[in-house]
C-alpha cells in the first residue's frame, strides 16, 4: 500500500477526466469527423492524465488514484481490460484499429447498435453495459494502464490503480441468452474472472504498486444472498492471491450494508466507505469484527455535491473515527466525476453562493486540510470560525407552499380528460411524435453565443431562433407526424435553460459535467427559495403553434429531474425544494394552455434516479416525488393533454408510482430492452397494477447514429399494440434528437411514421 509514514493519509476516489476546458470533448468530436487524427487525440488523452497526476500530487494527497482516465467511459474500459469483447462485435475486430474498435462498441454505427447505454446509480453519469454471456472468455490487457504508471513513475509520482470489482463488474453487465434458459446470470463467470484480476495483480506487484483500488458500488444497493456469497468469496480468494499490491476495497454511493463485514473478515487491506452519503456511526463501526485491523477510507467529502464541507463538524467525526479505525485515510466518498474542476473559474456567480462551493480542486483540497488538521490540529486558519451564511429565502414562496392543499394536486378523472382531449385534437390511433429536441445547428448555436457574449440584440436573436423552429416545424410537416414540437433551438441544455429563469439557481459558465461520451452538462446549482419571475417558454411555443394546424407540444421540464440534475441545497429536506419548484413550473404550465397550447409534456426521466438504493425509504420517497409532480400539472383544465418522458424501472413500486403520476400519456425509455418492458406492462395491466393510460415505449435509441428500418419498427409496435392495444400506444423514439445529425433523423422518423401508419391501418382494419 502506498504508505502513510507520519499522522493520518489524504487521498480521493477519482477526478474529473473531461479536461478542464473541455480538452477531451472537442479531441473526440474532432476525431470523429475526421478533423484530428488518431495521433493527436491520443496526445490529449496523454496530456490530460499527466497534468492531472502531476497536480494531485503537488496538492500533498498522500495517494495519488490512477487508471480513471478514459476516452469514453472507464465501465467499458474495465471490460475491455479483461477482454470482455461482446461476441455480436467480434466479427469486426480484426479489420479495425483498437480504438475504432472501441468507439464502435460505444458509439455503434448505422448497421451496428452500440452497447447499451445505462445510468450509473444515483447519478447522471450513464455507462455504455458490457455483454456477457456463458462463452464469454476473460483475458489481460493492461498497456493502456500500465503505460500511464509508467509515465507517473518517470516523474517520481507511485499511482493507486483504480479498478472496477470483479463482482460489480458483472452485476453492472448486461445477460445474454443462453439457449433453452429464460436468463443467464453473469455471476456464473465469475470463477473464470477472478483469475485475471490475480493476473494483473501480478504483474501491478512486479512493476513496483503497493496498493491497487477495487470499486464495488454494486454492493451499496440492495443485494440478494446469493450475490453477497459471491462477493465474500471473491475477495476471501483475491485476498490470498500469492502476489498482489495490498487491495482497497469501495462502497461508493451509499452504504456498504452486509459487504462491510463479508470485507472485514478477510485480508484485504483496506476499506473506503461512503460517509458522506451514509454518516457510519463509530460505536456501530466498533462492533464489526476486524475492522480495527483494516486501513480506513473515510469518504467525508461528497463527490456528488458542490456544498462545502463544514470543517469543524467533520474533523470531530474524524476525530471519532480514528478512535476505532487509528489507520485512517481522509478521502472523498465517491470519485469526483460527478463535480465541476474548479469553483474560481466562475467569475459571475455571487460571492454569498461562490463562499459556500467546492468543487472538484476545492474538495481536494479540503480533503489534505482535514488530513493535516486530524494529524497536527487545526491550523491558525481554523481558529476564527466562520460567520453563518444562511440559504437566501424568499417569504412569498414560503407562504405559497404553506398553502398547497391536496386539491391542487387533483385532475379530473382520466376517462372524463380522455374524452375531452379527444374532442379537441382528433388524434388518429398511434399517434407519432417525437420527445422534444430536434438538431443543435451551428446558426443556433453561434446566435446564443453571441446573445450570451452581448454581441447580439435580443430582437435579432429572436429572429433567428424562429427562423430554425419554422424550419423545423415545415420538415415534421413533411415527414408526416401527428404531434409536433418546436425544437428547443433556444435551449442549450433543458435544465440549464430553465434554472437561467427561475430565482433560486445559480448557473455556471465553465461547471462541466461528463454525462457519457463527449457529452457534458453544466448542473445548475439550487441555492435559495425558487419561484418563477415570468413566463419560460411561452412565447417560442405560441410562435411554433401559429405555423401549424397541428398540435405543438409545450416543452418543460419536471420538478423532480430539476432537483436531480441540479446541485440542491442542504438546508431543507428534498420534498420541500420540490414542491417550490412544482409551483414554478405550475406556473409555466397555466401559462402554456392560457396561451392555446393543448399538449403539454413534462418530462421527468430522472423519477427513479433519487430512489433509495435500498427499501428504506423508498416509499417516502416516491410519495412525495408522485406529488410533486401532480402538483405541477394539475393546474390546466380536463381538455389539455399532459404527457411525460420517464426512464422505466422493472420495480413494481415504481411502475406504481409511475400510475400515480397520472399523466395521461407516458413515454417510457426502453428500446433495446423494450420485449421485457412490453411483457411487464401486459402483466401489470392485466392484474391491475399496470399503466392504463397512454404509453410510448421508445422504440428506437435516440442517442444512437443507427437508423431504424421499417420493419423492425412496424414489429416493435406490433408487439406494443397487443401489449396495451393501439388505442392507447404512442410512437416515438426514447428520447431527444438533439446530439443528431439530421441525416440520421430523417430517415429514422420517416420510417417511425411509415410504421405507425402500417400498425394504425390494421388496427383500423380490426375494428371494422
Amino acid at each position: 500500500m502506498v504508505n502513510v509514514s507520519d499522522g493520518y493519509g489524504s487521498s480521493i476516489l477519482g477526478y474529473p477526466r473531461i479536461g478542464p476546458h473541455r480538452e477531451l470533448k472537442r479531441a473526440l468530436e474532432a476525431y470523429w469527423r475526421g478533423a484530428l487524427d488518431k495521433p493527436g487525440l491520443l496526445e490529449v488523452g496523454r496530456d490530460i492524465q499527466e497534468r492531472q497526476f502531476d497536480e494531485l500530487a503537488a496538492t500533498g494527497l498522500t495517494q495519488v488514484p490512477g487508471n480513471t482516465f478514459s476516452f469514453y467511459d472507464h465501465i467499458l474500459d474495465n471490460a475491455l481490460l479483461f477482454g470482455a469483447v461482446p461476441s455480436r462485435f467480434e466479427p469486426y475486430r480484426d479489420a479495425m484499429d483498437p480504438l475504432d474498435f472501441y468507439f464502435l462498441m460505444a458509439r455503434g454505427r448505422p448497421d451496428v447498435p452500440p452497447l447499451e447505454l445505462v445510468r450509473l446509480f444515483s447519478t447522471n453519469y450513464h455507462y455504455r453495459q458490457p455483454e456477457l454471456d456463458a462463452d464469454t472468455e476473460f483475458s489481460l490487457h493492461p498497456e493502456a494502464l500500465l503505460d500511464e504508471w509508467d509515465r507517473a513513475i518517470a516523474r517520481g509520482i507511485e499511482l493507486r490503480p483504480v479498478l472496477l470489482g470483479p463482482v460489480s463488474l458483472l452485476l453492472l453487465s448486461k445477460a445474454g441468452q443462453v439457449p433453452g434458459e429464460s436468463e443467464f446470470d453473469t455471476l456464473a463467470l465469475l470463477d473464470k474472472l477472478l483469475p485475471v484480476y490475480e493476473e494483473l495483480f501480478e504483474v501491478l506487484a512486479k512493476r513496483g504498486s503497493t496498493c491497487v483500488q477495487l470499486d464495488e458500488p454494486a454492493f451499496t444497493s440492495e443485494r440478494s444472498d446469493a450475490e453477497l456469497a459471491a462477493f465474500a468469496r471473491a475477495y476471501q480468494r483475491l485476498s490470498k492471491a500469492p502476489l498482489r499490491p495490498r487491495i482497497l476495497v469501495t462502497g461508493q454511493y451509499g452504504d456498504f450494508g452486509p459487504a462491510l463485514g463479508i470485507l472485514a473478515a478477510t485480508n484485504v487491506e483496506a476499506i473506503g466507505l461512503d460517509l458522506a452519503a451514509h454518516r457510519v456511526r463509530p460505536e456501530d463501526l466498533a462492533k464489526i469484527p476486524g475492522i480495527r485491523r483494516k486501513r480506513l477510507y473515510a469518504g467525508v467529502i461528497n463527490g456528488r455535491n458542490v456544498w462545502r464541507a463544514d470543517r469543524y463538524v467533520t474533523l470531530e467525526y474524524l476525530n471519532e473515527l480514528a478512535q476505532v479505525c487509528p489507520d485512517l485515510v481522509v478521502s472523498t466518498g465517491t470519485t469526483l466525476l460527478h463535480v465541476p474542476y474548479d469553483v474560481l473559474a466562475e467569475y459571475d456567480i455571487d460571492g454569498n453562493v461562490a463562499d459556500r462551493l467546492a468543487f472538484a480542486k476545492q474538495k481536494v483540497g479540503e480533503v489534505v486540510s482535514l488530513a493535516k488538521a486530524l494529524t497536527d490540529g487545526p491550523s491558525d486558519k481554523w481558529r476564527k470560525r466562520p460567520t453563518e451564511v444562511h440559504f437566501k429565502q424568499k417569504h412569498a414562496v414560503r407562504q405559497r407552499v404553506y398553502a398547497i392543499t391536496p386539491a391542487m394536486r387533483q385532475r379530473e378523472s382520466y376517462e372524463v380528460r380522455r374524452a375531452a382531449q379527444q374532442e379537441r385534437l382528433q388524434l388518429p390511433p398511434v399517434p407519432a411524435t417525437t420527445l422534444g429536441s430536434f438538431p443543435q445547428t451551428p446558426q443556433a448555436r453561434q446566435a446564443r453565443h453571441e446573445l450570451g457574449e452581448g454581441r447580439l440584440a435580443h430582437d435579432e436573436y429572436r429572429k433567428r431562433i424562429e427562423s430554425e423552429i419554422e424550419a423545423t416545424i415545415r420538415l415534421q410537416e413533411d415527414i408526416g407526424l401527428d404531434v409536433f414540437v418546436h425544437g428547443e433551438h433556444e435551449r442549450s441544455d433543458m435544465i440549464q435553460y430553465f434554472a437561467e429563469l427561475l430565482d433560486g439557481f445559480a448557473t455556471t459558465r465553465f461547471g462541466w459535467v461528463q454525462v457519457y461520451g463527449s457529452r457534458c452538462v453544466r448542473p445548475p446549482i439550487i441555492y435559495g427559495d425558487v419561484s418563477r419571475p415570468a413566463p419560460m417558454s411561452v412565447d417560442w411555443l405560441t410562435y411554433a403553434q401559429s405555423l401549424t394546424d397541428k398540435p405543438v407540444k409545450g416543452m418543460v421540464t419536471g420538478p423532480v429531474t430539476m432537483i436531480a440534475r441540479s446541485f440542491v441545497r442542504q438546508d431543507q429536506p428534498l420534498y420541500e425544494t420540490a414542491d417550490q419548484v412544482a409551483l414554478a413550473i405550475r406556473d409555466e404550465v397555466v401559462d402554456l394552455e392560457k396561451a392555446g397550447i393543448a399538449i403539454i409534456q413534462v418530462d421527468e426521466p430522472a423519477i427513479r434516479e433519487l430512489l433509495p438504493a435500498r427499501p428504506e425509504g423508498r416509499a417516502e420517497y416516491l410519495r412525495w416525488a408522485v406529488a410533486a409532480f401532480r402538483l405541477a400539472t394539475s393546474g390546466v383544465g380536463p381538455a389539455t393533454q399532459i404527457h411525460t418522458h420517464i426512464s422505466y424501472s422493472g420495480r413494481a413500486e415504481v411502475v406504481g408510482a409511475i400510475e400515480e403520476l397520472d399523466a395521461d400519456v407516458t413515454a417510457i425509455v426502453a428500446t433495446r430492452s423494450i420485449e421485457w418492458v412490453l411483457k411487464a406492462l401486459t402483466e401489470d395491466y392485466a392484474s391491475g397494477h399496470g399503466l392504463s393510460h397512454g404509453v410510448g415505449p421508445g422504440v428506437y435509441e435516440s442517442r444512437s447514429a443507427r437508423i431504424p428500418d421499417i420493419d423492425e419498427l412496424d414489429e416493435l409496435l406490433t408487439a406494443a399494440a397487443a401489449a396495451i392495444g393501439p388505442e392507447r400506444l404512442w410512437a416515438n423514439p426514447d428520447g431527444g434528437l438533439k446530439t443528431r445529425h439530421y441525416w440520421q433523423l430523417e430517415p429514422s422518423l420517416r420510417n417511425l411514421v411509415a410504421a405507425a401508419r402500417r400498425v394504425r391501418r390494421r388496427a383500423v382494419t380490426a375494428g371494422d
